[in-house]
C-alpha cells in the first residue's frame, strides 16, 4: 500500500498539470480580455463591427495578447501585418505610422477592425458578410474573389463549399462560434482556450 502512493500521486500530478495550465491560460485570457473591454468597445463603435465578432477575432488570433507575433510579421492583438498597418495609415493620413506601433493596442485594434469593416463593406451584399469578409481577413482578397466566383448569389454555404484552405474554413468557424457565444452573454470556459490551442495546432499540420 505505502509503495503505490508515490504512484498513485505520480499518476494524478500527470492528470492534474494538463487541467491545471489550461484553467490558468483560461483565467489569464478572461484577465486580458477585461482589461481590453473598452478599447475593444471603441473600436467595434468606430468602425461598425458587431462587438461579439471584433473580440471573438482577436481572441482568434492573439487571445488578447498585446505583444503576439505571427509567423509572417504579423503584430498585436488582430495580428495585423505591416502592410495592411500601412494601408490604413495612408486611408486617415497617419504619416508618423510604424511599424511597431501596431503593439499598441488602440492602434493595431483601429487597423485591424477598420480592414475587417472594410472586407464586410465589400461583401454587403452577401447573405452573410462576415463569413466572406473573415476569409479575406485569413487569406487575402485574391482567394476570397476566387471562391466566390462561382457563387452568383453569394451565400455563405456555397461559399464554404468552394473553399480549398481547410485552414480558412476552420478559421472561420471556430470564430464564428465564439461570437455566438459572446453575443449570447455567456462567458466561454477553460474548454474552449483549449479548443483554440488544438486549431491552431490542427492548422500548423494542414500547412504542412
Amino acid at each position: 500500500m505505502l509503495l503505490a502512493r508515490p504512484r498513485i500521486l505520480a499518476a494524478l500530478a500527470v492528470i492534474l498539470a494538463p487541467l491545471f495550465l489550461i484553467a490558468l491560460s483560461w483565467l489569464g485570457e478572461i484577465q486580458r480580455s477585461q482589461a481590453l473591454e473598452p478599447l475593444l468597445v471603441q473600436a467595434a463603435e468606430k468602425s461598425g463591427l458587431p462587438l461579439p465578432l471584433l473580440r471573438a477575432v482577436v481572441w482568434r488570433e492573439s487571445n488578447f495578447e498585446v505583444r503576439a507575433m505571427g509567423n509572417a510579421g504579423e503584430r498585436g492583438l488582430m495580428q495585423v501585418t505591416p502592410g495592411a498597418g500601412q494601408d490604413w495609415a495612408q486611408a486617415h493620413r497617419i504619416r508618423s505610422f510604424q511599424e511597431t506601433d501596431l503593439f499598441d493596442p488602440q492602434t493595431n485594434l483601429a487597423a485591424g477592425s477598420w480592414y475587417l469593416s472594410r472586407a464586410m463593406k465589400r461583401w454587403s451584399n452577401a447573405d452573410r458578410p462576415e463569413v466572406f469578409a473573415l476569409a479575406e481577413y485569413n487569406a487575402g482578397i485574391t482567394h476570397a474573389r476566387r471562391w466566390a466566383k462561382e457563387n452568383p448569389t453569394l451565400t455563405a454555404k456555397d461559399f464554404l463549399e468552394a473553399m480549398d484552405f481547410p485552414t480558412t474554413k476552420t478559421y472561420i468557424r471556430t470564430i464564428l462560434r465564439r461570437a455566438d457565444l459572446y453575443a449570447a452573454g455567456k462567458d466561454p470556459g477553460p474548454w474552449e482556450s483549449l479548443n483554440r490551442q488544438l486549431a491552431l495546432q490542427k492548422e500548423k499540420w494542414l500547412r504542412r
